[in-house]
Order: structure tokens, then sequence, then C-alpha cells
């Protein structure tokens, strides 16, 4: 969609991140594309994989319960902050370890796919915690080394600013084929 037009990258986006499109640049549109991605590695892949192999059916619905409540209402503005901060919360403990199980297949499959390994596992080493999460900057930050992006900073949610610390290291400006780069590393 975004060699389409901007328009078209903001609205495409807009259907699988949390934060205002409206006026995303090129850059922004890429880095969260890249960001979601390498967080939903996480949420929706090696965490349910974990708990449908721990404890079947049962344990993995109850992951994906916690998940996709947190995903609706697990924001901390006044509309959602009685019910939002506790879905917010289950889905930390839920994501806890396998947020860094992802960071560490991320940095090992990046080796093999021709993408900076080596970069991968010194920037989640500095940055794992540069998030308001405890979990997704493990993934993201392995996302950002691997790539030799700089992702995070202030994003705009509801009409708010949410000030946020960058991940990676500004080594080359993110492209299109970062996307795919991305995929294939997810």
């Amino acid at each position: 969609a975004l060699e389409t037009s901007l328009e078209a990258g903001r609205a495409r986006v807009g259907r699988i991140v949390g934060r205002d499109t409206a006026r995303l640049s090129r850059r922004e549109i890429l880095c969260a594309t890249i960001e979601t991605v390498a967080e939903n590695l996480t949420d929706g892949v090696i965490s349910p994989m974990l708990y449908l192999a721990l404890g079947g059916p049962v344990l993995g619905m109850a992951f994906k319960a916690a998940s996709t409540l947190d995903s609706m209402i697990g924001y901390l503005n006044e509309k959602y902050r009685d019910v939002g901060w506790l879905a917010a919360k289950a889905d930390d403990v839920w994501n806890y370890i396998p947020a860094r199980i992802t960071a560490l297949l991320m940095c090992l499959a990046a080796f093999p796919l021709g993408l900076d390994g080596r970069q991968a596992f010194r920037t989640v080493a500095r940055d794992h915690a540069n998030h308001l999460s405890p979990n997704c900057a493990w993934s993201e930050s392995a996302a950002a080394g691997a790539l030799g992006v700089q992702l995070g900073g202030d994003h705009e949610y509801f009409g708010q600013v949410v000030r946020k610390p960058t991940i990676g290291d500004d080594i080359r400006p993110p492209e299109g084929e970062d996307i795919r780069r991305m995929n294939r590393l997810m």
C-alpha cells in the first residue's frame, strides 16, 4: 500500500497498529510495520505455541483470551484505565518468558537470512528495556539490530503524544524491503 501512496500506507498500517496514523511519514509507517510484526511474533506465534505445548488447548485459549483483552482495552487512557490496567498487566505476565525466547530466536534466525545477527544480539542486550511494556522491546530490539534501523520513539495515541525511548541504532533509514526482511525473520 505504501508503494501506491502515503495515504494508502497510512490506512493500511492503521489496521495493525494502535497508534494514530493520520500524519505518519513514510519512515514512521515502515517503522510501525516492522515494530508490529516483531511484537506480534511474540503475541501471535511464539506465546500461543508455547502455551499450547505446555497446557494444550485450555492453556492456549487462556493465553489468547488475555492477549485479546489486552489488545482491545489494554490502554492507560481515562476511558480504559480501570479495566485496561489489569488487561495490560495480565498480558505482560503471560508474555514475559515468550518475549525473551522470541528475541533469542530472532537473533539466531538473522544469521542464515543474511541479516546482522551479532548486531541483533547487541541491540537486545542494550535496548530490551526501552519500551513502556516489559516485553515489547525484546523482539523490537532484535528486529532493529538485525535490520540496522532505529525503531521506537514518540508516538501519538488517541490524540496524545506518548514519549518512548528509541530502539536500535540509526545506521540507515528503513526501506520498503525491510518489511519483507522482517516477514522472513518472523
